[in-house]
């Protein structure tokens, strides 16, 4: 907290110093302010092997691509199919169950393919398989616009349980079903009292999300309402308002005096720590950056969202599935894309020396169901 607190200081005085200079000597013209910092694009480079300028590239066509979604969205009405960023082309591509929407779709920037099924007609699949108990070999399901399916991931030991060809077999019998096997079941990312920049709660420790006015928004996994939160320092923080867990896996922390919130994530060393702008939200394909008090700053892409994640404490729904490695400890941090406030770690499987995948909560939902206002510049 102190190193994000320094950083956005930091931005005010030098503006300040700016304005008193400007007034006496004319300065020259700023140049061209970078798309990203050096650090966000090395974390890029490690994380999805890209170069430099690949993904300044990438960020850019991101940006252009999540603001064509929403009109596109609405340009396709009934015929919507769900859509995603294509990283080969650089563009948004919006799937249509008519022809006869494509040209106005395209006409908006967007590219696009025809499929059987509407974004309505697999969400009501998918809300079928939400009432049923999955069992512990199932590791959760989505809509996929990609294959224009449901997907259900099953853990790859598991696929032939007599439960889970059970359980796949409903599925089928309710709608479009593609079965995709995964590595290991998901598992939350909490973790025992250790050192480090987080904060505390009982003998759990876990990650800040991003500070509301007010407080801040977690992992519901990581305490119950009512319960007392410590800071980085050890003292006393603030007091958890609202819990939910499992069925969602969000909660809000309400602060203390003498302690204040900042529109920042930080970037712990690796890159320079983030302002937070807004929560405009990225499309299926686009990448994503996740801080967390244990691996700190890693990179990946959004593989899919509204997720049912299958826990061992029960399947928490509307979750967005990343390529993003994570590690006990990490729950309840910020998953960013560009300036934007994504989301709040959940769980995943792996780890970060082998990889692995991690879900968010995303932040909209949290924000809409406290009432809560994100603190942004």
């Amino acid at each position: 907290m102190r190193t994000a607190v320094a950083a956005l200081l930091l931005t005010v005085g030098l503006g300040a110093s700016h304005v008193g200079v400007a007034s006496a000597v004319p300065l020259p013209e700023p140049a061209p302010e970078p798309s990203a910092s050096a650090g966000l694009l090395d974390a890029m480079r490690r994380d999805l092997g890209l170069t430099a300028s690949q993904a300044e590239e990438r960020l850019s066509a991101e940006k252009a691509a999540a603001a064509v979604d929403k009109t596109a969205r609405q340009a396709a009405g009934d015929a919507y199919g769900g859509s995603w960023f294509e990283p080969s082309t650089g563009r948004l591509v919006v799937a249509v169950t008519d022809r006869a929407e494509e040209s106005e779709v395209r006409a908006l920037g967007a590219d696009t393919r025809l499929v059987r099924h509407s974004a309505a007609a697999l969400d009501r699949a998918k809300a079928r398989l939400d009432t049923l108990r999955a069992p512990a070999g199932v590791a959760g399901w989505h809509v996929d616009p990609r294959t224009n399916s449901v997907v259900v991931s099953v853990v790859r030991t598991e696929r032939e349980a007599p439960a889970v060809r059970a359980f796949v077999d409903r599925a089928r019998a309710g709608g479009p079903i593609t079965v995709a096997a995964t590595a290991q079941a998901p598992r939350t990312y909490a973790a025992g009292t250790v050192g480090g920049d987080p904060y505390y709660t009982g003998n759990v420790r876990c990650s800040i999300g991003f500070s509301v006015h007010g407080g801040f928004v977690t992992a519901g996994h990581c305490g119950q309402a009512g319960a007392a939160v410590r800071g980085w320092d050890g003292s006393a923080m603030g007091t958890f308002q609202g819990s939910s867990f499992p069925g969602n896996d969000y909660a809000y922390v309400g602060i203390h005096s003498g302690w204040w919130t900042v529109p920042v994530v930080l970037g712990w060393g690796s890159i320079p720590d983030q302002l937070v702008r807004g929560s405009a939200e990225a499309p299926v394909g686009a990448s994503i950056c996740r801080s967390g008090s244990t691996t700190h700053w890693r990179c990946g892409t959004v593989l899919a969202k509204n997720e049912t994640v299958n826990y061992s404490q029960g399947a928490v729904y509307q979750m967005t599935k990343t390529s993003v490695c994570a590690e006990g400890g990490d729950s309840g941090g910020s998953f960013l894309s560009g300036d934007q406030a994504q989301g709040v770690t959940s769980g995943g499987w792996g780890n970060c020396s082998s990889g692995g995948q991690t879900w968010f909560q995303p932040i909209n939902e949290i924000l809409g169901r406290y009432g809560l206002t994100l603190h942004t510049v």
